[in-house]
């Protein structure tokens, strides 16, 4: 068997887990409609929750080392917010910018933040996959189609989705490597249904679904959610933090390969050469981050 880096395992446990990331909106779209999108977020955090407590054993709450809760709310809070913001913002923007800003914003705060906060400024060539990649993904998911409403409290929120993702994947990397990937997403993820849940019910009202619902929110929660955040903080150990959100790039190909296989829409021209610039500008940052741990 070919003998692969611990870095060369880390991307590829970052791409695995987008791509579960990109089923979740295929997965959605199959949820009654009365079924509310903060609940949805909610819900997901909630059953990703108790994925991480099945995982991780009664014995995780006094396992030793002891719980960082300075770092376990922030990041928590981050997963919250993250959730919330997003479904408001797409609700606000309308799917296609909503996404784009989103999901692209996030790379680009995870970059400025690790120079300003790790004092580590990401190489030139990491930064040229990066851009190329976030524009990619712009053009691809403006390439779908869709309504575009220039909202500013949407493309707010859809910018604090992005910074949260970022601020909560840098607070991971140190967690994960005290706790480890199950007690540090236990951690996080309870913190985080705490807080998603009440807000779920203030702005969605009283939660209203039916057996399908239930099913989408399990699926979201136990896979696309609980399987793929495992992955992510598992390969967060041998990767950086800014290298680990731009490779979650994979979750729109991963949706835009699902619309055109399974959902049978018909894309644009722009949508495919998005696509194209998406996966050059991930070969780049592969290639800038193994050549930094080769340094």
């Amino acid at each position: 068997m070919m003998h692969l880096s611990p870095s060369t395992r880390g991307l590829a446990l970052i791409v695995l887990a987008a791509m579960l990331w990109g089923t979740s909106g295929t997965a959605q779209s199959l949820a009654p409609a009365q079924l509310s999108p903060y609940w949805v977020g909610a819900l997901r955090v909630a059953f990703a929750a108790a994925f991480f407590a099945l995982l991780a054993g009664p014995r995780a709450v006094g396992a030793q080392p002891p719980w960082p809760w300075r770092r376990l709310w922030p990041a928590a809070l981050c997963i919250a917010c993250y959730n919330l913001s997003f479904f408001a913002g797409v609700r606000l923007s309308g799917v296609a910018l909503g996404t784009a800003l989103a999901i692209g914003s996030g790379p680009l705060w995870a970059g400025l933040l690790e120079a300003l906060w790790l004092r580590r400024w990401p190489s030139g060539l990491w930064w040229l996959g990066t851009v190329v990649s976030v524009a990619g993904g712009v053009a691809m998911v403006l390439g779908q189609g869709g309504a575009l409403r220039l909202s500013p409290a949407g493309v707010a929120l859809c910018l604090l989705a992005g910074l949260c993702y970022a601020i909560y994947a840098l607070l991971s990397k140190s967690l994960v490597l005290q706790l480890g990937p199950a007690r540090t997403n236990l951690g996080v993820f309870m913190l985080a249904s705490l807080l998603s849940l009440p807000l779920a019910w203030a702005l969605g009202g009283p939660l209203q679904t039916d057996a399908r619902g239930w099913a989408v929110a399990l699926y979201l929660g136990l896979v696309s959610s609980g399987l793929a955040y495992l992955l992510f903080t598992t390969a967060l150990r041998h990767v950086s933090g800014a290298t680990g959100v731009t490779l979650a790039l994979f979750e729109p190909v991963t949706a835009f390969a699902l619309a055109v296989l399974v959902v049978g829409e018909t894309p644009q021209a722009l949508a495919y050469l998005g696509l194209g610039a998406v996966l050059l500008g991930l070969l780049l940052v592969v290639w800038a981050e193994l050549r930094a741990q080769r340094q």
